[in-house]
């Protein structure tokens, strides 16, 4: 693995792991799996929490979804192998990925 390949592998592998962890977009992935439950305070302020649903297999995928180390770390092997045994599919993939992670660093650090 060559030192670009490197780097666009930390940055498809970060935005990979964000798009399923937090965005909104694939939300549809996680609702099996999570409900966010919202309490409202005393002073008006609402706060957020996220609850695991189910047992077994079905909480343990909520789990995974949930922690950001941990889904990231399964994305960074499918993305290993994807390219390892299927470049020519992944690689334009990881190149939009990683592009596009580094685009959203740019935007958080300009803000």
């Amino acid at each position: 693995m060559t030192w670009l390949y490197l780097v666009l592998f930390v940055f498809a592998t970060f935005r990979l792991t964000r798009l399923i962890v937090f965005d909104k977009i694939t939300w549809f992935i996680r609702a099996p799996f999570h409900e966010v439950i919202e309490e409202k305070q005393e002073d008006g302020t609402v706060d957020t929490y996220l609850h695991v649903k189910g047992k077994g297999l079905r909480k343990w995928i909520g789990e995974l979804l949930s922690c950001y180390w941990c889904t990231g770390m399964w994305c960074a092997i499918a993305l290993y192998f994807g390219l390892v045994y299927a470049s020519a599919i992944v690689l334009p993939i990881v190149i939009i990925l990683a592009v596009a992670g580094c685009a959203g660093l740019i935007e958080n650090m300009i803000k």
